[in-house]
């Protein structure tokens, strides 16, 4: 049996980092795993310039609350999960994805946990697993499910290089160059098609 394995960010929904940081104007915040491969490093730097500048997680929320999928990302996810198994592996955080998920119809999601002070302040992260988006579909994997794989970052490549088949969509052309035995897609047409041949 199959599994659709997909990132949230940048394939189904806007970068919720970026999107933060044009609201708050907070530059540095618009760093994210395409320009970064070390997540760790990413996160410590993320909650250091949060701290810097007295932002929270209810500040991050409010921005969330208006954020709407990627155009076509909620008719192509709802085209897959009536033909198969779909789970979204992302390394944002629970506070983060649940309104985004009730705009998608409410899809399964694996992700992290933010710590949260009582003031709203983010004290830490708690990453599911090591090297979740790899660990994860390795673990499928081991239940006998053969898994296709997409999203557009560093921290997708693992996961994309360990199924069955994987695609990268509307990634950078660093990451294109880098890698070019991946199928890249810029189109939702283009990548169920892909998807679909996989199966």
């Amino acid at each position: 049996m199959n599994i659709v394995c997909l990132d949230l960010e940048g394939v189904l929904a806007p970068e919720i980092w970026v999107a933060f940081a044009e609201k708050a104007g907070i530059p540095d915040l618009m760093r994210t795993t395409r320009d970064e491969p070390d997540y760790d490093k990413l996160m410590k730097f993320r909650l250091d310039v949060l701290r810097r500048h007295g932002m929270g997680l209810p500040q991050i929320q409010e921005v969330i609350a208006d954020i709407q999928p990627v155009p076509g990302a909620k008719d192509f996810l709802d085209d897959l999960r009536a033909q198969t198994q779909v789970i979204i592996i992302s390394d944002t955080f629970e506070q983060f994805a649940q309104p985004i998920m009730e705009k998608l119809g409410w899809p399964t999601i694996f992700c992290n946990t933010l710590e949260v002070a009582d003031d709203g302040t983010i004290t830490g992260y708690r990453m599911r697993c090591d090297q979740t988006k790899l660990t994860t579909v390795r673990a499928l994997h081991s239940c006998g499910f053969e898994t296709i794989a997409s999203g557009d970052s560093y921290n997708d490549l693992g996961m994309i290089k360990a199924s069955k088949a994987g695609f990268l969509f509307r990634s950078t052309v660093t990451i294109k160059a880098e890698h070019p035995e991946i199928p890249a897609y810029e189109t939702f047409e283009d990548l169920s098609r892909a998807i679909k041949a996989a199966l």
